[in-house]
């Protein structure tokens, strides 16, 4: 059973990066970059500053606890555990896959960029309850995601369990949130201004 998912897996990964163009190599590449989504983040930041004004003290740590730990599980408890290679590093697919990013690090189960953009998408729309944030969260999530199979680095089961993974996490330190507002202020939930 795991070899069929794996073959299904290894094919879905080669159609879906063989999908490439230029226009989607360069689009892809952007998607999945680091620093092209600090105005994104700044943005979501300034949102939960202006929102929730005293918890925020709160609220961004806690964002960061939550990015550190779905980046660090992600690596240390999932990719050096499992050594599942990277499709770039398959010796059954990697010679077939067009890598317009380079390949990246050698094992790839889980995806950090699912892990991490999921646990923040999950966190951000429990604290915010939003639907349309909600949507906007997830879609950006999954879209990021895919760029890392369209890029030949990762697996669909690597962004899957990815993120479940980054959900999990988001919702802990939603959790957690709760329970440091409630010791430290006294309060039962989130204040909005």
């Amino acid at each position: 059973m795991l070899e069929k998912i794996d073959q299904l897996d290894k094919q879905l990964a080669v159609w879906f990066n063989g999908l490439h163009t230029q226009f989607w190599d360069t689009v892809m590449v952007f998607i999945s970059g680091k620093y092209e989504w600090i105005p994104f983040y700044a943005v979501i930041m300034a949102l939960i500053i202006y929102r929730f004004r005293k918890n925020s003290l709160l609220i961004i740590p806690v964002i960061v606890l939550l990015i550190t730990l779905a980046d660090q599980s992600s690596v240390h408890l999932f990719k050096f555990m499992f050594e599942r290679l990277r499709p770039c590093h398959s010796p059954d697919i990697g010679q077939l896959l067009h890598l317009p990013d380079g390949c990246g690090g050698q094992f790839g189960f889980v995806s950090s960029h699912a892990s991490n953009t999921f646990a923040l998408a999950a966190f951000i729309s429990l604290l915010f309850r939003n639907r349309n944030g909600t949507i906007i969260m997830y879609v950006w999530a999954g879209i990021i995601s895919l760029s890392r199979v369209y890029l030949g680095k990762h697996y669909f089961t690597d962004i899957f369990f990815g993120a479940m993974l980054g959900i999990l996490i988001g919702w802990l330190c939603y959790k957690l949130l709760l329970f440091l507002i409630q010791k430290i202020y006294g309060d039962s939930g989130l204040r909005v201004k």
